[in-house]
């Protein structure tokens, strides 16, 4: 039986044109209903707003060695399961490398060497930006957001944080001789092929699947299976795994870029790989084969990064400038400091 069939029709209300409110409302995750309170917003020493969340720590045999929360309900990792499609793609043949390799697993600022990187893996396929299937968008980075709109360019797809998993996506298209314009459907073999392997590192095969953002598809697995996901893929010494790791500690700049705090964090925390996702996921792998993962009920951002650093604090990793530039989340008066976003219970 393939994955696609394993995971179920029902789940796939991803097709094109087929929009998720037609479905029947889904019951909620644990992950979400039994989530404490994780995260405080203190303005002026007075806690004005809370944030509930998820975390827990995997250890090198899948384990869960410690939970915030319920961790075995599904969520849907949003950006950070690139890794996990970027190794799928190695295993099916994807022949890029280093920088390259590093951007098909990112959420990238859109600075001009995210934006050549990505047009270099097409060029490389034989391709161009016109086969790109992404949202078009501006740059994520604001400095390089400013610099594309004053140029007068309008939003693009290689601009947007996901052009190097597409351009990657398509590269891998080509190497197998698969359908281009179809490669974000989910019964394509790429996504197939992604299907299996999000089941295979995480250990769980995906209970729904939608369109992620950027128009891909997104699988929803237990918080613990990403957490597993990722220890698996840091630890990784040999094989398509530790290819896509290597890449990513090598060229952290490409996985996200100059001014971001998943970039400062592999190079601040030797051995380590990371990737932040929207709607506030957040998940990391450390050599050891430990691997973490937090989600913020709401989807505020701003707490996900403090939870994390929390939670790497506690159990011993160190690195203090990397989880203290995660930790510093001001909150503004006036545009001044007054208070921050700070982790509570963990």
């Amino acid at each position: 039986m393939s994955a696609l069939s394993q995971v179920g029709r029902p789940c796939c209300g991803i097709l094109r044109g087929v929009s998720d409110l037609s479905l029947p409302s889904p019951a909620l995750s644990a992950t979400l209903t039994d989530a404490p309170i994780v995260a405080h917003v203190v303005r002026g020493g007075f806690v004005e707003s809370v944030h509930r969340g998820s975390a827990v720590v995997t250890g090198p045999d899948g384990a869960v060695l410690l939970e915030i929360g319920d961790s075995s309900g599904p969520v849907f990792p949003r950006s950070s399961s690139k890794p996990l499609q970027a190794l799928a793609m190695v295993r099916h043949g994807l022949a890029t490398n280093g920088a390259l390799l590093a951007l098909a697993c990112a959420s990238h600022s859109g600075e001009d060497f995210h934006v050549t990187a990505a047009r270099e893996i097409l060029s490389g396929a034989g391709l161009s930006e016109t086969d790109l299937q992404n949202t078009p968008d501006f740059p994520y980075d604001e400095t390089a957001r400013i610099a594309w709109i004053a140029g007068g360019l309008p939003k693009q797809a290689i601009a947007q944080n996901c052009s190097g998993k597409h351009a990657s996506m398509l590269a891998t298209c080509v190497a197998n001789d698969w359908d281009l314009a179809g490669y974000r459907n989910v019964d394509h073999p790429l996504q197939v092929g992604v299907i299996e392997t999000v089941t295979d590192l995480t250990g769980a095969a995906p209970t729904a699947i939608s369109v992620d953002g950027c128009g891909a598809p997104i699988h929803a697995v237990p918080l613990a299976g990403l957490a597993r996901a990722f220890g698996r893929l840091a630890a990784a010494v040999t094989g398509p795994e530790a290819k896509v790791a290597s890449a990513m500690r090598r060229h952290p700049e490409f996985v996200g870029g100059t001014r971001r705090d998943v970039t400062a964090l592999i190079r601040g925390v030797e051995g380590a790989i990371a990737k932040d996702g929207a709607e506030a996921v957040y998940a990391m792998g450390l050599p050891d084969g430990r691997g973490v993962a937090v989600k913020i009920v709401d989807g505020s951002t701003r707490a996900a990064p403090v939870l994390l650093a929390a939670v790497l604090r506690r159990i011993g990793v160190s690195g203090p400038a990397a989880l203290a530039a995660l930790e510093n989340h001001p909150v503004l008066g006036h545009g001044e400091p007054v208070g921050s976003v700070v982790a509570v219970g963990v």
